[in-house]
């Protein structure tokens, strides 16, 4: 017998991966390595210049090798189409060879994920300067879809790492926010639910290395950050459930923080970043509330 929600998520990611990939009008590394590199978008419609919000993209893809940033880079092009400069970065994930303890490709790599998310955050003001100079760093906001979610928060609460973190930065980063889509924010939740196969553990390098890395790799043990963050979350995602995304407001309150959190009645996982979904205007709406 047929589960309707297993259905309804794979009706979902086949129209979301349906769209075929949009090129970048620039690329520039951001290291040696091939996937340390950010795609740019300039804004549609921009006069000479005019400088537009620089959204800095993170795709998701449980940090597993296989799914690059070609899938997100439709919803890059949808967000310059929308008059936003666009900052899409890659940075390296796990192996593409099956993991003995894992359903699939092992998740992420401990600790170059990490460095590359930092590094290319870290580089973008010159990247950007140099390949979308109509990009205004002063209007910057901070997404991701998924485990590019997760990305997207610790990107944004670098400044709130234990003090022997290498990514540490001493003041926040200039953000105008984050909008966090579908986002695994709470990896201890996330465990417990097995999201992705146990994506969350293998990021952090396995079972026996999790709990000791929690405080400088967990959105939800990095609060308050005192930097505007929003949450958008489908009801029916079986891929990031809710809970994962309710416990991570639930845990900003406690630190005294306020995170908005938008759940869209009857959508999963993949429409928030389907530029053909009505879910997707939501984010759209949700960043331009941050940027402008």
């Amino acid at each position: 017998m047929s589960d309707p929600a297993v259905e309804r998520d794979a009706a979902e990611a086949a129209s979301a991966f349906s769209h075929p990939p949009v090129a970048p009008d620039a690329t520039a590394a951001y290291g040696a390595h091939p996937d340390q590199v950010v795609d740019f978008y300039a804004p549609h419609g921009a006069g000479p210049g005019t400088l537009a919000p620089l959204v800095v993209v993170l795709h998701g893809g449980a940090w597993r090798a296989p799914y690059d940033r070609a899938h997100i880079s439709p919803f890059a092009d949808l967000l310059a189409r929308r008059g936003f400069a666009v900052a899409s970065v890659e940075y390296r994930r796990g192996s593409s060879l099956p993991h003995q303890n894992a359903d699939g490709p092992v998740a992420g790599r401990w600790p170059e994920t990490f460095d590359d998310v930092a590094a290319a955050l870290d580089a973008l003001p010159a990247l950007a300067a140099s390949a979308l100079p109509a990009a205004d760093l002063r209007r910057t906001v901070i997404t991701g879809h998924s485990a590019g979610g997760h990305l997207a928060l610790w990107a944004a609460a670098r400044h709130v790492l234990p003090s022997d973190a290498a990514w540490r930065l001493p003041e926040p980063p200039a953000l105008r926010g984050v909008v966090a889509l579908a986002p695994i924010a709470d990896f201890t939740v996330a465990e417990e639910l097995g999201v992705c196969g146990g994506a969350s553990a293998q990021l952090l390098g396995g079972h026996a290395s999790f709990a000791p890395r929690l405080p400088y790799a967990d959105p939800a043990a990095l609060l308050p950050t005192g930097i505007a963050t929003a949450v958008v979350q489908g009801r029916e995602d079986i891929v990031v459930p809710p809970q994962v995304a309710e416990s991570y407001v639930e845990a900003a309150a406690k630190a005294g923080e306020t995170v908005g959190l938008t759940l869209l009645d009857d959508i999963g996982h993949f429409p928030l970043i389907d530029p053909a979904a009505d879910a997707c205007a939501v984010v759209i709406e949700e960043i331009s509330q941050l940027a402008w």
